[in-house]
């Protein structure tokens, strides 16, 4: 299986491997993010180590469970070869109504193949009130003329 953009990464194809990333996770759709990684791929998310998909699935179909209305925006740190930085924040409700937006960085490496075979995430979460949320697109991708984390401030 084979998921372009393919390393040695460019910066347009690195730039495309983090906006098809967003795209992805924008879907909430755990089964369709974990196609992304390898079968043995290992994560730090957090505290948490995982690994392989079925881990990662396990994982996503929780965290959507409990960050609810989940956006996301991610953008390009750094590359090279086959590894990409990113940095990103997203914004979720938990059950209570509670809003929060939640800021890290993701180190990621790849397979020839465009898998993804290693993803450590460092992340911190932000109590926000709803009128200081700053993504209100639909649920899904983020219209490309939303502003991006640099655009935002952020």
């Amino acid at each position: 299986m084979s998921r372009p953009p393919l390393p040695p990464f460019t910066l347009e194809s690195a730039t495309q491997k983090v906006r098809l990333a967003e795209d992805a996770w924008n879907t909430r759709n755990p089964a369709q993010v974990a196609q992304a990684y390898t079968p043995d791929s290992h994560w730090r998310n957090r505290s948490q180590f995982l690994q392989g998909r079925e881990s990662i699935e396990a994982f996503l179909t929780l965290k959507w469970q409990r960050e609810l209305d989940y956006r996301l925006i991610k953008e390009l740190w750094a590359f090279r070869e086959n590894r990409i930085a990113v940095r990103f924040a997203y914004e979720w409700h938990d059950d209570s109504g509670q809003w929060y937006r939640s800021y890290g960085n993701e180190n990621w490496e790849f397979e020839d193949s465009g898998l993804m075979s290693r993803r450590i995430a460092s992340i911190n979460d932000a109590p926000i009130a709803a009128e200081a949320r700053k993504y209100h697109w639909p649920h899904g991708r983020r219209p490309d003329d939303h502003p991006s984390l640099s655009d935002l401030g952020f």
